[in-house]
């Protein structure tokens, strides 16, 4: 009788455990594809945010806020490099005004955070598409020859990863 008794219980934990991780795949899949269809990068966007740890908006933008700003430090220390170590006066140039681009858009970012913190949705949308007109302008610095791609993916992924900043902002 005590043998059924446990099974029965262990039975039991196993339905719970499977219904509640069904329940979240499930809520993430919803937000998933209420969100990413409308970003500039929908595949991108489902990579990123199957690794937050929420399906709730507000969490999703905290974390994609802070993916962003990670982003655009680790993308300015780069620009800050390269600068250093370029012969070409016309890519130094380039790679220096880059540095603040990716500095303003980092400033941005943390204003973002800020107003986030504060429910000022509306606001986090405004710095969010300033940060991504900073982002494009050292994007367009690259267009005309000399060319280089060091920081160009980068600028790309803080672009995707903004996108998915706006339509949060806009569902919250």
């Amino acid at each position: 009788m005590e043998n059924n008794s446990c099974l029965i219980i262990v039975s039991l934990i196993g339905v719970l455990l499977f219904t509640i991780i069904s329940n979240v795949a499930s809520s993430n899949d919803v937000v998933v594809s209420t969100i990413c269809p409308k970003t500039s990068n929908p595949p991108f966007c489902s990579s990123v945010l199957k690794f937050a740890s929420t399906t709730d908006l507000k969490g999703l933008a905290v974390y994609t806020l802070n993916l962003a700003h990670t982003n655009a430090r680790k993308s300015l220390t780069l620009a800050k490099s390269i600068t250093t170590t370029t012969t070409n006066p016309q890519l130094n140039q380039r790679y220096s005004s880059c540095a603040e681009s990716y500095d303003e858009a980092a400033g941005d970012i943390e204003n973002a955070q800020k107003d986030l913190a504060l429910g000022d949705f509306n606001a986090v949308n405004i710095v969010t598409s300033g940060a991504m007109t900073e982002i494009d302008d050292c994007q367009d610095k690259f267009a005309q020859p000399p060319k280089d791609t060091s920081l160009l993916k980068n600028g790309k992924t803080l672009n995707d990863i903004c996108s998915i900043i706006l339509v949060i902002s806009n569902l919250l």
